[in-house]
């Protein structure tokens, strides 16, 4: 394995829109809310900028199929600018553009913007009756809330969990994401629900209720990268550095052969090794402050702990219901709210995910703040079980 980015790049500015149903905003004026926070983070002048990358993935009448409305929205001085789409990786991807160009010394100061505005369109994000370009267009036979309710029972007959054990853990993902939504302005959705709440909720796909599912969202995501020496030279301390950013792509096998049993992401535990090698994590579990990861479905979390190597196989209801991932637990996880409260504007999650990790490693995430946090991990993962993307980024003090 080539030697990777750890501490080769640091994170000079980050900035995040209010996410929800932004009536009030397009998609142009979400990237400008994103991208001015970010620049007066970073304390520069767009001029400083040498390149930068677009995640936008569904909607193309507010973006369109290039990178042109980011480069014309934000004025860039006709710098490179790229768009890219990997499913709900896709501001994961474009944060890996940026950072590899630092990394590779081919750009000082690069900048990665997710966007999405799914609001207006109509995407429902659950049955495949909904407007959503991915439901209607791509899987018109398939919907996610049934996919990943397969997860849950495949889930069970490995682990021989019992169904009502499973469904309190899920509902206690649930109620931990709204309790600590409820302390961030910029989530969508911020009301405290109960377990009780959870449990009685409709039913969209078995086990999986309405409370075990994220909701759709427009929001915008901007991170500003640049190697050490240029970030202390602008005067910033304390810096967060990118610690390892990999991606793993299914290639078939999941659903060709009948190794996988359907219990388990089969990507993100590769993804998960790999980072970890780069990151030089021996200990996940001892050694990872907090994670955000994609909560598309509670049972994802769940199952999510395990291929992150954060619960032993088979171990993590046990977890959760003991509170280990709580906001006062030993890893924190969605101590923003997560999807489950921010929704998925599909663009700008995986920046959304890294800005919180951003404020927590500086100090800077108000009620939420951890104490003294060294490493943060974030998670991305789109498509289904069985035909995905994964990403998994650390970040964490420079030189731990």
């Amino acid at each position: 394995m080539a030697s990777g980015i750890k501490d080769k790049v640091v994170i000079l500015g980050m900035g995040c829109s209010k996410f929800g149903e932004r009536w009030d905003a397009n998609a142009q004026d979400l990237m400008v809310e994103s991208f001015e926070e970010a620049m007066k983070d970073a304390g520069i002048d767009r001029r400083q900028i040498d390149a930068a990358w677009l995640g936008t993935a569904i909607e193309e009448q507010h973006v369109g199929k290039s990178a042109v409305p980011l480069a014309m929205t934000l004025r860039l001085p006709y710098i490179p600018v790229t768009r890219v789409e990997n499913y709900c990786a896709t501001g994961t991807e474009a944060l890996r553009g940026a950072v590899y160009a630092v990394a590779s010394g081919a750009a000082d100061i690069a900048m990665a913007l997710g966007v999405e505005k799914l609001k207006d369109t109509g995407y429902g994000g659950l049955p495949q009756r909904s407007r959503g370009a991915l439901n209607d267009l791509f899987w018109p036979n398939l919907s996610a809330p049934g996919s990943f309710a397969q997860l849950a029972a495949a889930y069970r007959a490995k682990h021989g969990a019992n169904k009502d054990d499973l469904k309190r853990a899920m509902a206690h993902i649930s109620v931990k994401s709204h309790a600590n939504a409820a302390k961030n302005a910029k989530a969508h959705l911020r009301n405290a629900i109960t377990e009780e709440d959870v449990l009685r909720a409709p039913m969209i796909a078995e086990p999986l209720g309405l409370f075990d599912c994220c909701g759709v969202s427009d929001g915008s995501a901007c991170a500003i990268v640049t190697t050490p020496d240029i970030a202390r030279g602008l005067g910033k301390k304390d810096l967060v550095a990118v610690k390892a950013l990999q991606l793993a792509v299914s290639n078939g096998e999941e659903v060709q052969h009948d190794k996988w049993d359907g219990s388990y992401f089969a990507t993100t535990r590769i993804a998960a090794a790999r980072a970890y090698r780069e990151a030089g994590i021996t200990k996940p579990r001892e050694q990872v402050s907090l994670v955000d990861v994609h909560d598309c479905f509670s049972v994802t979390e769940l199952v999510t702990m395990e291929d992150l190597q954060l619960s032993a196989e088979g171990t993590a209801i046990r977890d959760v219901l003991d509170g280990f991932y709580d906001a006062d637990g030993q890893v924190p996880c969605q101590i923003d709210g997560g999807l489950k409260c921010f929704g998925h504007p599909i663009g700008a999650s995986g920046l959304r995910m890294v800005y919180e990790m951003y404020l927590q490693l500086s100090g800077r995430a108000g009620e939420r703040q951890r104490a003294a946090p060294v490493w943060g991990m974030t998670h991305n993962l789109g498509g289904f079980p069985s035909q995905n993307v994964s990403s998994v980024t650390i970040v964490g003090q420079y030189g731990a």
